[in-house]
């Protein structure tokens, strides 16, 4: 274990920089001794003698003038003794800094500015380097920063070229560990089908790629700064294909794929469900191959088409146990908070909870769960200023479930696509909820309320999941038998009211939010109903009743 020693010089009372640092350092394993405050130099001097610490941190937030004369005095002092070998640190303000700088003394200067991750890089290097080195693959990038989450926000801009200078501004911008690339539509169903593009939905939706050299452009734009891993969304088409093509330019840093979804169910894509489900499948197990992680982004679509919560917990583990069934050994499971707007934090939390629980039950020696929290997109107003404090209101909340991954929606995606501005400002509004959360944040898991809906959810997802297992005897396998899952949404086992009219579903579900969760809600009797009623009237083949989306 490395000891430090802090303390502020001069007549410098300000602790409160010293003490977060103290803190940090502490958390990364240091020994931290607090000498004190406003230590003349010959005090430093001594108190360093006889402690003996590998590390010496000094501050000092007054006016720099004086500070030229105390940092000459250190200096000449330390070159009497055997301590200028040392580690020296300085933190102050950007003109005190400036003054440390020249003074020659310290390895590493702390402006007041610099980000969580900026400083447990240095403190995790035993060295305490200068340069900051930055993991390269995704695991380790978790690894390097956890219990810190790993960032990552999309973009997707009008124009390649528009594109590559937004991810170049942010890469030096260092917020971002991870960019991950919006294509348009066209791209994403039809990059290896040109032909079959419409020009004049060039741009909608994302960025116009076209080349494999569009996709490198991205990628080389990133090599700087922080150096961001890159990732890329699926194609909705020819997806081994696409994947293959996103490994060789973008070194895509996961996959994230359905199940059910890019399909007829959604209208993004011609396959059937089966069809799609035994694809993405491949594409989950292509990746498993390849020890690429993968993110099965699975339940918040049915939660985005109003599905009650039971349902979301459900389709999410299903996605989870399909990736297992696959192969795949590292899991990226995306809580999307928010879905329903109308959702109450608590219930909110209560899903999310019951979804983790069900899912990390699965993890063996070959699979390993990463949680990756975001807010969800309805829930930003158009409002740009009401859009930044609903941001930070989400990743307080999403803080709670202890994030591998967090997912930075751009407060301004309400009202327009975010450039490279807004991506850095969303960053640090995060930044900011962070370092407030790391300083000691408030238990809101074992909330009574959340952990009587936690339960329930579990309850009701496994009635879920036990009702599509009893869909076949002969199937070795109905929660990975494309047949069976299809059986489930067509008869309404998984349903959502969205769905409705939509001929390769049952789209008989209505729902409604009650005390602050969504469940399934029958007009005619004018009340809930519960999980096990609604699951026996499929069985019965009586669902029939009345629909009204509320």
């Amino acid at each position: 274990m490395k000891k430090m020693s802090l303390c502020t010089i001069g007549n410098c009372v300000h602790v409160a920089g010293v003490m977060n640092f103290s803190a940090l350092a502490e958390r990364e394993g240091y020994e931290v001794d607090f000498m004190g405050i406003s230590l003349p130099i010959d005090d430093v001097i001594e108190n360093v003698k006889c402690s003996d610490p590998d590390v010496i941190g000094l501050s000092y937030r007054l006016s720099p003038e004086p500070l030229e004369a105390i940092l000459n005095e250190l200096k000449e002092k330390l070159e009497k003794s055997d301590l200028k070998d040392k580690i020296w640190l300085f933190g102050g303000t950007e003109p005190t800094g400036k003054v440390a700088e020249k003074s020659g003394i310290f390895k590493k200067v702390f402006y007041g500015g610099e980000d969580v991750d900026e400083v447990i890089s240095i403190l995790r290097n035993k060295k305490l380097r200068v340069e900051e080195t930055y993991p390269r693959d995704l695991i380790s990038r978790i690894n390097w920063k956890y219990p810190y989450p790993v960032l990552r926000h999309h973009i997707g801009l009008s124009s390649v070229e528009e594109t590559v200078r937004a991810i170049d501004k942010i890469s030096d911008s260092k917020v971002l560990d991870v960019i991950s690339i919006a294509p348009d539509q066209n791209a994403q169903e039809y990059f290896f089908d040109q032909d079959k593009m419409d020009s004049r939905l060039d741009g909608a939706g994302g960025v116009p790629l076209r080349t494999k050299e569009d996709f490198s452009k991205l990628y080389e734009a990133a090599q700087k700064g922080n150096y961001p891993l890159m990732r890329c969304y699926s194609g909705t088409k020819n997806l081994i294909k696409y994947s293959e093509m996103l490994q060789e330019t973008i070194h895509n840093a996961w996959c994230a794929v359905p199940l059910f979804w890019y399909s007829e169910l959604d209208k993004r894509g011609p396959r059937k469900i089966k069809e799609a489900i035994r694809e993405n499948q491949k594409v989950m197990k292509w990746h498993g191959q390849r020890n690429i992680p993968v993110e099965a982004n699975e339940s918040h679509h049915w939660s985005l088409r109003d599905a009650h919560d039971a349902v979301g917990v459900a389709t999410a583990y299903l996605a989870a146990y399909n990736a297992k069934k696959m192969g795949v050994k590292d899991y990226i499971s995306q809580y999307m908070f928010n879905v329903p707007a109308s959702i109450s934090p608590k219930m909110d939390l209560a899903k999310m909870l019951a979804m983790i629980e069900l899912i990390e039950n699965l993890e063996d020696e070959n699979f390993r769960v990463y949680r990756q929290a975001r807010a969800g997109l309805a829930s930003f107003p158009t409002n740009l200023y009401q859009a930044k404090g609903q941001l930070a209101s989400s990743a307080y909340l999403s803080m709670a479930i202890k994030p591998h991954i967090y997912h930075v929606v751009g407060y301004c995606e309400a009202h327009h696509a975010a450039t490279a501005d807004d991506i850095i400002e969303s960053c640090m509004i995060v930044r900011g909820v962070l370092k407030n959360i790391f300083l000691g944040d408030i238990n809101m898991v074992d909330d009574i309320d959340v952990q009587r809906r936690k339960a329930q959810l579990i309850k009701d997802g496994s009635i879920i999941i036990n009702s599509i297992k009893s869909l076949s005897n002969s199937s070795k396998d109905p929660l990975t038998d494309p047949v069976i899952l299809e059986e489930a949404v067509k008869i309404g086992i998984l349903d959502a009211p969205h769905l409705k009219g939509n001929s390769a579903a049952c789209g008989k579900l209505t729902t409604r939010i009650v005390n602050g969760g969504m469940y399934p809600f029958d007009e005619k009797l004018n009340r809930v109903i519960t999980e096990g009623e609604r699951i026996e009237r499929i069985m019965a083949g009586d669902i029939d009743y009345e629909i009204n989306i509320s």
